[in-house]
């Protein structure tokens, strides 16, 4: 008896012993200033907070509007922001030089080169909108060649400004099954009249020819609602697993082959593959982190309480804050830094 109690001892002791141990690690990896109540290290929290990657793109001639967004989301936000800036190479050089030399020179950034060569033989030539043909109107298609370590992607248009925390809309859930969200084009009734006042296209009859019989095959009714890929919060699991890159180019292939967008309607040839791929597959999107079609029409207005209340501005259309004619520039403006270069400029009526 006294054997086995001398054993149980031992034991005891080898026991408390290792808790002891594992304590002592676990109290090891704690930050020391959380610890001894100090002051943190602000860049050490940093670090250690999930990143956010934003993908936007900086197309020549348009460098202002990306410099405008990043400001937007990097002054409205706390987040440990990540902006991936993918551009065609003639152009990097200016955009990295606007950044380092300009007051977002604190951002965190990547800047992707985009090789246009990806699209050979996947774009069919459109001589009334060559605009819309621009490679980096595709860059949203090859998302997870651009992001590779992440889990969760934002992409948005460079012409759009960031009034909310960006934090809010990349914790939105997206539906098990999801590879991506998106704005419904029916989704704000303060929307419908401007709408119907300039003509826009908001239904599937805008962006597909349904008179080829590849598209009457999809089995989607032209007057279904579309949505808007100029704000993207994407799974990139998902989109990986569901192959989306490589349907979105199939469409794009067959299009060259039978002409089946509508792009002299809508100028969709780069909406019009997302809206087949992603027909019935996607999660909306709070509405007030998507406000649109501020460049459709510079007469077209919003009330400016409902502007003020909104998370996102985009100015989708011909009409852009940068040129002249355009609308509600205010809320843009405000954004703007200046090109260090003096290559950009705004245009406006006294310039």
């Amino acid at each position: 008896m006294a054997l086995l109690r001398k054993i149980n001892q031992i034991l005891l002791f080898l026991l408390v012993l290792t808790l002891c141990v594992i304590l002592y690690n676990k109290v090891q990896k704690m930050p020391s200033a959380i610890l001894n109540n100090e002051s943190i290290d602000l860049e050490s929290v940093e670090e250690l907070e999930e990143e956010i990657p934003v993908v936007l793109c900086a197309a020549a001639g348009r460098m202002g509007a990306t410099i405008a967004a990043i400001n937007s989301i990097y002054t409205n936000t706390d987040s440990n922001v990540l902006f991936y800036i993918v551009g065609i190479k003639s152009s990097i050089p200016h955009i990295r030089q606007w950044i380092e030399n300009s007051i977002v020179k604190d951002i965190k950034f990547k800047i992707v080169e985009f090789n246009p060569m990806v699209l050979k033989g996947k774009i069919r030539p459109d001589a009334t909108r060559p605009e819309l043909l621009q490679p980096l109107n595709f860059v949203r298609f090859y998302l997870p060649l651009l992001t590779h370590e992440h889990e969760k992607v934002i992409y948005l248009d460079d012409d759009v400004i960031v009034q909310g925390d960006i934090q809010d809309l990349y914790d939105m859930k997206l539906t098990r099954g999801h590879a991506a969200a998106f704005s419904d084009d029916c989704d704000l009734p303060s929307t419908h009249e401007m709408v119907r006042s300039v003509g826009m296209q908001n239904t599937y009859m805008g962006f597909l020819d349904y008179r080829k019989q590849t598209i009457r095959d999809l089995g989607i009714s032209p007057s279904t609602c579309t949505f808007n890929p100029g704000v993207i919060v994407a799974n990139m699991t998902e989109w990986k697993h569901q192959r989306i890159t490589k349907q979105l180019e199939k469409w794009m292939q067959k299009n060259v082959a039978e002409n089946l967008y509508s792009s002299t309607l809508a100028g969709g040839v780069a909406t019009s593959p997302m809206l087949i791929v992603f027909h019935g597959r996607y999660t909306s999107i709070n509405p007030l982190w998507h406000v649109r079609h501020l460049g459709w029409s510079p007469d077209a207005r919003y009330s400016e309480h409902f502007l003020q209340e909104a998370k996102l501005l985009h100015w989708n259309g011909r009409y852009k804050p940068w040129g002249y004619p355009s609308g509600h520039i205010d809320f843009w403006e405000k954004w703007f830094v200046p090109d260090p270069s003096g290559t950009f400029k705004l245009i406006r009526p006294n310039s």
